[in-house]
């Protein structure tokens, strides 16, 4: 019987999975036996998934032994509705302050789980619903494994800064070979967390049937009866002799590499480490090798700050901090979007995707107009082809979206957004022109990256129905909306404009009306010290990869390259004009937007991106070059400035809003834990504000 692991002290108190144990008559199914089938369920609903803490392992052991007692001819597990497990309890590892605590939770996983293959009679998996992580990893230990058409599946613990650490990184490669175990471990979780639908899990080879969810459980049986009387027999490959090992190892080292800007970050390598040792490796010593991984990460700085990342992340996507009363949201059933150019048609398309109610577009001709409605109709064609929507969704959607170069259409809805040039006389007068047209109830809302929003708003009949909506681009992918209150805007304004948000599976801050909001103000001064340095003087390379050792996939040149330099010198310009001198206008900005020059790198004629010599020509030589430490040094005391001013301004409440804005709306790493914890492990903090952003311990080892 396995020892159970005590939570550590202060973790919060475990969710026990529990572990039930039923016999199922196999005769229905052709083969004379009985299948002991485990049940894991929490005895909560789908919005808590079942996961595993040290007391649900001991209830799963528990459950192996009563299931080997009843000698069945096989053992199978299966989950709760719409769920089979999503993994490690992860709440507690923030709390562990011994590496021996991280060894023993990772060998009590595996002792359990091992059990399935070891217990000398057939397994099966019947994945019924979500499996993640540990999971996932309690199927792999099965020997056979059948899958609900409509689950999802996937391994995203080198995301989280972990490994698959419960037999994962083992067991996977040895099943599918080592290019498609680099796909599951690394490719997916370093792409955004991506998940294997069913035809995924089941083309890799991670499972081996799906079938329709109605049927899930009456079919997985059969199979099992198919497998145990030899009517169906699942074929094994051994990949140790496979030539792809080295090309595929080093594809994903190249992969991990990119993501993080040529930083060697732990996880993605230590990752790996265990596919490749999964070549000659026994099981047993994979595990033991998985336990040591686990350890030395858990006990790292990045594990704990990708968990606070991660935490922060989960807990703003469910409550807006600041937000009214839900109830007092008004009802939205016809909305309108001011302008017709590609931001405006990204914002049409969101809405009318998510809020599927009638949207109506305008621009300054009904040719303009026009444009902006075919390419939402394009961009749902492309969806149906794809086969990420049916053509009957699309056809529907189409219906209600159109176009005009007359206002008036705005007349009847309930919300409207404009995404007009950045021009603050021009936002004022298109207001002024709406409330006239629109019941007084109607939300005006602005998409302004810089502009103020309660000057938008003078002179209006009704102020408080105001709000910034500020969206990243592109609007679909940038999860981040950063929901501006003016001084004026009233509560059923601001809750209406968040339950839109919600609507649209955006994760919202609720900030004050201040030049810049969050990430533009932070990312505009961090930007800036980037382009001081190269005005003085500072090679462009040298500046431009001075982040690249903390891991950014992204420099400060490849991002200017994305927003356009003639948008970051506007932004530029309207937070000097509001905030003062210490955003200085770059003289090289300036000469890139008067001669045209769109970006600092462009594409080679064998694939690869290299500086731009017309944007070289226009660089401003100083006399002054700084060291790329130099650079990074400046850029970071910056945004600590800036941040703990914004703090001291109200713009938002708290830190944890900050690191999320940075995290979702600008790529901050997740392994960094946010831009404050960072700063605050650095030191930096203390030394530029007096003082920590978040108290010892946040996002780091326990102090």
């Amino acid at each position: 019987m396995t020892t159970a692991t005590q939570l550590p002290e202060g973790a919060p108190e475990e969710v026990v999975t529990n572990a039930l144990v039923r016999d199922v008559d196999l005769s229905p199914f052709g083969y004379k036996g009985t299948l002991a089938l485990i049940t894991l369920d929490n005895a909560l609903d789908h919005t808590r998934p079942n996961t595993f803490g040290p007391q649900s392992l001991a209830a799963l052991d528990a459950a192996i032994t009563d299931a080997a007692s009843r000698k069945p001819s096989a053992i199978a597990i299966t989950g709760k509705p719409f769920i089979f497990a999503a993994g490690a309890d992860l709440s507690a590892l923030s709390f562990l302050s011994k590496r021996e605590q991280s060894l023993a939770i990772g060998k009590l996983g595996h002792d359990v789980f091992r059990r399935l293959d070891e217990i000398g009679i057939p397994t099966f998996a019947f994945i019924n619903g979500l499996a993640l992580g540990g999971g996932l990893e309690v199927g792999l230990h099965c020997n056979y494994r059948t899958l609900s058409a409509t689950a999802l599946t996937g391994l995203p613990e080198v995301f989280l800064g972990l490994v698959p650490g419960w037999g994962g990184a083992t067991i996977v490669p040895k099943l599918i070979g080592p290019e498609r175990a680099v796909q599951i471990i690394i490719g997916n979780a370093l792409n955004n967390n991506t998940m294997m639908k069913s035809k995924d899990a089941l083309g890799l080879g991670i499972v081996d049937a799906v079938y329709a969810p109605a049927d899930f459980l009456e079919k997985s049986v059969a199979f099992a009866a198919s497998v145990l009387s030899a009517a169906t027999k699942i074929e094994r490959k051994d990949y140790s002799t496979d030539p792809a090992w080295d090309s595929a190892l080093a594809a994903g080292r190249a992969a991990a590499l990119k993501k993080y800007g040529g930083a060697e970050i732990a996880s993605p390598m230590r990752a790996l480490e265990l596919i490749a040792a999964a070549r000659t490796n026994t099981r047993a010593q994979g595990f033991d090798a998985e336990d040591v991984a686990l350890a030395d990460l858990t006990m790292s700085d990045p594990l704990r700050a990708s968990l606070y990342a991660f935490n922060v992340i989960q807990k703003k996507r469910k409550k807006v901090e600041g937000a009214p009363k839900p109830a007092l949201a008004r009802k939205v059933s016809r909305v309108g979007v001011v302008g017709a150019g590609l931001m405006a048609s990204q914002l049409a398309l969101l809405l009318l995707r998510n809020l599927k109610c009638p949207v109506v577009m305008t621009d300054i001709d009904q040719e303009r107009a026009d444009k902006g409605v075919a390419w939402v109709k394009n961009e749902l064609a492309k969806l149906v082809e794809k086969k990420r929507m049916s053509a009957e969704s699309a056809g529907r959607l189409s219906l209600l979206i159109s176009g005009s170069s007359d206002q008036q259409v705005f007349a009847g809805c309930d919300f409207i957004i404009e995404a007009i040039f950045e021009e603050l006389s021009l936002k004022q007068e298109l207001f002024k022109k709406l409330e006239k047209i629109v019941g007084p109830e109607c939300v005006l809302a602005t998409n302004t990256s810089s502009l103020s929003v309660e000057r938008m708003s003078e002179g209006l009949e009704h102020p408080e129905r105001v709000v910034g909506f500020h969206f990243f681009n592109p609007v679909a992918v940038m999860p981040l909306l950063e929901v501006a209150r003016t001084s004026k805007t009233d509560d059923a304004t601001t809750a209406t404009a968040v339950s839109i948000g919600k609507e649209l599976k955006k994760t919202m801050i609720i900030c004050k009306d201040a030049p810049g909001f969050v990430v533009n103000r932070l990312l505009t001064r961090f930007m800036g010290e980037i382009t001081d340095a190269v005005d003085e003087g500072t090679d462009p390379a040298t500046a431009d990869n001075a982040m690249r050792s903390i891991g950014f996939p992204m420099s400060p040149f490849e991002l200017l390259g994305l927003v356009g330099p003639g948008v970051a010198l506007h932004v530029s310009e309207t937070l000097n004009a509001n905030l003062g001198p210490r955003y200085r206008i770059s003289p090289t900005m300036q000469a890139m937007v008067k001669e045209g020059v769109k970006t600092f790198y462009i594409k080679n004629e064998d694939g690869s991106f290299g500086p731009n010599p017309a944007a070289l020509a226009l660089v401003h030589k100083g006399t002054t070059p700084s060291t790329a430490e130099q650079v990074r040094s400046r850029a970071l005391k910056a945004l600590a400035e800036e941040a703990r001013m914004m703090l001291d301004e109200g713009v938002v409440s708290t830190p944890a809003e900050i690191d999320l804005c940075m995290l979702m709306g600008a790529g901050w790493p997740m392994h960094l834990g946010g831009i404050l914890p960072y700063l605050d492990r650095e030191g930096i903090s203390e030394s530029v504000c007096g003082q920590r952003f978040h108290a010892p311990g946040i996002a780091s080892l326990p102090q």
